[in-house]
């Protein structure tokens, strides 16, 4: 009998255990952890169902996600806090937004769960999303850009600084008569860029598809304050303004600056910050959450020097043909300056990779072929007749057909004699200058960083009168400003510098020329000086240790000819460039105003 009654209490236990087993639901820890796994893994779906407002929380997880746009997301429970029988309990959460870009926003959060006949559910309300999250809010983010960080030169002078730029917009179809609002926009603009006329303003809305608004103009903002008055209410006309990097002047280092710019502007934008904060109903701004601070980038250092740049470009603004002028520091290459005035801007970037005859410029390549294999030396008597003939084929003449008799080399080099030069080409190998002017750089080929250069070409001559003409500058010879003060740098420095621009950033070389022997750098460097002492180029006595060579270079037809200076003084080397002004006088009248400029 007590065996039957322990046995038929066992069966009782079985079957109580045996209903709470298959009718348990989850618990409200579990139903906590499920809707942050969700909410984690974006599923606005399946965390709304959780809740005891479903249609409630689909809406708002799905605008904060919107908004947010996360990258990633964890959440975990860290307490859930109930009673005994109770049908209700609280919960805390760690929730951690990877917002991207760096950008992370972390708190803790608590939400209620409560129990509906025998399922647990997220008790909805926007504080779950986030403690001062209230009711009819939402989220709202911002990233904070930071400013842009400058571009500076070799002393730490901004070159490139951010500004605030208002473009000008026209919305034809706003605009009514667009002829009308084109004359009153030009009358305004054209005084700060003749480009911009009516007729121009016309024509750039008639190329543009329906609908789309045609940019007038981009002003500096001290520009656009001075034309606001007259434009502002203009009908359809429309602003905006951004940050952007700018010269000191819409010309200034026209050939290099824009190119720095495309070059470093991934580096100048610097890390953006964020806020985020709630929104109202009325999308009103209520209250900051969370906030990053920017990080602006470190400011670029390039080789320029702004006193360069400025000398060099008041020197050529006079000038009425194109005109360029590169300098290099002669020591490491960088790039001092590069200018053009603005018809040869018309031009492009001839200044970098331009490739003219280089006249008697050449000769200091010529002169050290001569004294490199002993054909010559500087005291070798050598004959500069007014005219002579090339293997009974050309006849070479110096400039007006001067003649000086039998002199030194370095006479002739001081006095620019085509015939003796000529003479020298025209005795020496094939390829003689051809690698004569790979060892001061002409034909090398870099790849620097923001921009593109052209240094010549010296290809060999077999034939005697093409190598004569080459000898001093006028066969197939040819060579950029850049390339010619590349020359005078290795001058001046022994050995061909590798050029730069963007400091910290390799300049990439095809390969490295053999540097000239000094036994050829110190008599080229004393013939350099003799130019200015008594030569060609009197006009640069008054600066200092100048020495260089001057040249004309015929072109065409060969009745007209470009003016050259090519020197260097001190750690300055330059190349200076004038088209069709016949004589290479203007070239060293503008390279004295531009080494009176450095001072």
């Amino acid at each position: 009998m007590i065996a039957r009654k322990l046995a038929l209490f066992g069966v009782v236990l079985l079957l109580v255990s045996g209903c709470g087993l298959f009718s348990s639901r989850p618990g409200p820890d579990q139903v906590a952890n499920d809707f942050l796994t969700k909410l984690a893994a974006g599923d606005v779906d399946g965390a709304a169902g959780l809740t005891d407002d479903p249609t409630g929380a689909k809406e708002l997880l799905g605008k904060v996600r919107e908004v947010l746009k996360p990258a990633g997301m964890t959440a975990k429970v860290e307490q859930v806090r109930s009673s005994g029988e109770s049908s209700t309990a609280d919960a805390t959460a760690q929730l951690d937004w990877d917002l991207g870009n760096d950008h992370a926003w972390s708190y803790q959060t608590e939400f209620d769960l409560r129990r509906e006949e025998d399922d647990w559910k997220v008790h909805w309300a926007p504080s779950v999303v986030h403690p001062k999250l209230a009711a009819q809010q939402t989220l709202g983010v911002t990233e904070v850009q930071p400013p842009l960080a400058p571009v500076l030169d070799r002393d730490g002078t901004p070159l490139l600084s951010p500004e605030q730029v208002v473009s000008i917009l026209l919305d034809s179809k706003e605009a009514g008569d667009v002829g009308a609002v084109a004359g009153a926009l030009a009358a305004a603009l054209t005084p700060i860029d003749a480009a911009i006329t009516q007729q121009s303003i016309v024509d750039g809305v008639a190329k543009l598809p329906a609908g789309q608004v045609y940019q007038v103009a981009a002003l500096r903002d001290p520009d656009y304050q001075t034309v606001k008055p007259a434009i502002y209410e203009l009908p359809g006309v429309r602003f905006t303004s951004q940050t952007s990097l700018l010269a000191p002047s819409r010309t200034f280092g026209s050939q290099v600056l824009p190119a720095v710019r495309k070059a470093v502007e991934e580096e100048i934008a610097g890390q953006a910050g964020l806020r985020v904060y709630t929104v109202n109903a009325a999308g009103a701004e209520v209250e900051t959450l969370h906030e990053q601070a920017p990080e602006p980038a470190q400011a670029i250092s390039t080789g320029l020097s702004r006193t360069a740049q400025t000398a060099a470009e008041d020197a050529l603004e006079s000038v009425p043909q194109a005109a360029m002028l590169v300098a290099l520091h002669a020591g490491t290459g960088e790039v001092l300056a590069v200018a053009q005035n603005g018809p040869a801007d018309a031009e492009g970037a001839v200044a970098l990779t331009g490739r003219y005859p280089p006249g008697s410029t050449f000769k200091i390549v010529t002169a050290a072929a001569a004294l490199s294999t002993g054909q010559a030396a500087a005291d070798s008597a050598l004959p500069c007749p007014a005219k002579t003939t090339i293997d009974g084929r050309r006849i070479v003449p110096n400039d007006h057909e001067f003649d000086k008799g039998t002199i030194p080399l370095h006479s002739a080099f001081a006095f620019s004699c085509n015939t003796t030069f000529a003479e020298l080409a025209a005795g020496m190998a094939p390829d003689g200058l051809t690698k004569t002017a790979d060892t001061f750089g002409l034909g090398v080929d870099f790849d620097i960083p923001a921009i593109t250069t052209i240094t010549g070409s010296v290809p060999p001559a077999s034939d005697v009168v093409e190598r004569a003409e080459d000898g001093f500058g006028q066969g197939k010879v040819l060579a950029s400003p850049f390339g010619m003060a590349l020359v005078a740098a290795t001058v001046a420095s022994g050995k061909m510098p590798v050029p730069s621009l963007l400091r910290g950033r390799e300049t990439k070389v095809d390969h490295t020329p053999t540097a000239p022997a000094p036994t050829v750098l110190e008599p080229l460097r004393a013939m350099m000086r003799e130019v200015v002492e008594s030569g060609t180029a009197p006009q640069l006595k008054p600066y200092g240790d100048v020495r260089g060579k001057t040249g004309t270079a015929q072109f065409g037809d060969g009745t007209n000819s470009h003016g050259w200076f090519v020197g260097y003084r001190g750690d300055v080397a330059f190349a200076t460039l004038l088209l069709g002004t016949n004589s290479s006088a203007p070239a060293v009248d503008a390279s004295a105003r531009f080494l009176a400029a450095l001072g």
